[in-house]
C-alpha cells in the first residue's frame, strides 16, 4: 500500500514491523526538536553531537536513520565507520543557521580578515554547520564547539591566538564571549553578504569576529515576552538557549544548552514554574513529562524549527520500506578529504 494511502495507525504499525525485522542492524537517533509522531520511534533522543557520537559507538547498526537535519547526518557520517550508512528521512530537512555560512563565503572572509589581522585569528565553528565549514576550521587549527562546551573551547582558543572568528551563530558567540569577560565593544560582526566587517573603532581592539548568522527559532524571543512573564507570573523562572539574542539571555534567570534546559527543569522541585525559550516541540514534551511543574513556552506563538519539522511520519516509513526492499535512499555521504579535516576539528573539541 502506498504510504500516502495509509492511516497514521497503519504507518505506525508498519514502522514497528520493519524496525523489528531489522533488529540491531537499524538505529534511529532522534533530535529533541522532532515531532512526537517521529520521536516515538527513536532509539535515542538527544542533541546533534550526542546523537552522532551514539551512532559512532553503535557498531552493530548498518543503517542509521538520522531524524534530525542535514548537518547532523553529515557529522554522523564523519564519525561512523565505512560500512555504516547514514540516511536522512527527508532531504528538505536542512538548517537555516548552517546555510548562513557556506565554504565559498568563509574562504573569502578568511582571506580578507587575514589581510587585516595577519596570523592572529583562530576559526571556531558551532557544530550547527556544514561538513565543509568544519573541515575549513580543522585545516586552520581551529575546533568545533557545542552550546554545552562553548566557554571551554573559546578559553582554549584564546591560548592559541589573539582573536577568534566564530561561525556561524553570532548570538552564541556573543553570549559566550561576554560571559568570559570580553566586552561587547571588542566584538565585531562579519557580514558575508556585503563582505565587510561591521565595527566602529580601532580594529586592533577586536577580540571576537562574529559571523552574521543566527537561529531562526531562537531569534523569535523578545524582551517584551520576558517582561510579560515577569509581570503576569512573577514567581515563574525563565530559562533560555544561548542562541537567543544577548538581551534575552541577560534578562533570563538561566541559560544553557538543550541538555542543560532539560536537566535544570528535571532537577527542579515539584511545583516549579518555568517559561522556556527554545523550540516548542521540546517545551511541550517537557510539559508532558514533568506534569508536577508548570512549563510554558516563553514565546506564546508557535516557535518551531521548520526545517527539522520537514521530517514527518510518512518520510520515516518511506525510507524504511525502501530499505526493506534493499534500496538505500537519501544516504548522506561526506567525501573523504572533507571528512578527514572535519574530524580533526571535532576531535580537537573532544580532546578538550
Amino acid at each position: 500500500m502506498n504510504v500516502l494511502e495509509q492511516t497514521t495507525e497503519q504507518m505506525e504499525q508498519r514502522i514497528l514491523e520493519i524496525k523489528q525485522k531489522f533488529g540491531d542492524r537499524l538505529y534511529i537517533p532522534g533530535h529533541h526538536y522532532q515531532k512526537n509522531e517521529v520521536i516515538q520511534f527513536a532509539d535515542d533522543v538527544g542533541d546533534s553531537l550526542q546523537l552522532a557520537q551514539l551512532a559512532a559507538k553503535n557498531k552493530t547498526a548498518e543503517f542509521i536513520i538520522f531524524c534530525g537535519v542535514h548537518f547532523m547526518a553529515e557529522t554522523a557520517d564523519i564519525l561512523t565507520d565505512e560500512y555504516q550508512k547514514v540516511i536522512l528521512p527527508s532531504l528538505d530537512a536542512g538548517c537555516s543557521m548552517a546555510d548562513m555560512a557556506n565554504i565559498e563565503q568563509t574562504e573569502r572572509a578568511w582571506n580578507q580578515l587575514q589581510a587585516h589581522f595577519e596570523d592572529t585569528i583562530l576559526p571556531l565553528t558551532y557544530v550547527n554547520s556544514t561538513a565543509a565549514i568544519k573541515a575549513f576550521v580543522g585545516r586552520n587549527g581551529g575546533s568545533t564547539l557545542t552550546s554545552s562546551n562553548a566557554k571551554q573551547v573559546v578559553r582554549w582558543a584564546f591560548t592559541q591566538k589573539e582573536r577568534i572568528l566564530f561561525l556561524p551563530d553570532q548570538h552564541l558567540g556573543r553570549n559566550t564571549g561576554f560571559e568570559l569577560g570580553i566586552p561587547l565593544d571588542q566584538m565585531a560582526i562579519w557580514d558575508p553578504i556585503l563582505e565587510r566587517l561591521e565595527y566602529d573603532g580601532d580594529i586592533n581592539q577586536i577580540k571576537m569576529i562574529l559571523w552574521k548568522g543566527h537561529c531562526n527559532v531562537h531569534e523569535k524571543f523578545t524582551t517584551k515576552q520576558v517582561n510579560h512573564i515577569r509581570k503576569t507570573k512573577p514567581d515563574m523562572k525563565i530559562i533560555v538557549h544561548p542562541e537567543c539574542p544577548i538581551e534575552i539571555v541577560q534578562l533570563a534567570d538561566e541559560n544553557g544548552s538543550t541538555n542543560k534546559i532539560i536537566n535544570t527543569i528535571a532537577a527542579s522541585p515539584s511545583g516549579s514554574k518555568w517559561a522556556v525559550g527554545t523550540e516548542h516541540n521540546l517545551v511541550h514534551r517537557l510539559a508532558q513529562t514533568y506534569t508536577d511543574k508548570e512549563i510554558i513556552p516563553l514565546n506564546p506563538y508557535p516557535c518551531l524549527c521548520s526545517t527539522m519539522n520537514k521530517i514527518e511520519l510518512k518520510h520515516l516509513l518511506d525510507i524504511l520500506e525502501a530499505l526493506e526492499t534493499g534500496e538505500v535512499r537519501n544516504q548522506i555521504l561526506v567525501d573523504q578529504n572533507t571528512a578527514k579535516d572535519a574530524k580533526i576539528a571535532l576531535e580537537r573539541m573532544l580532546s578538550l
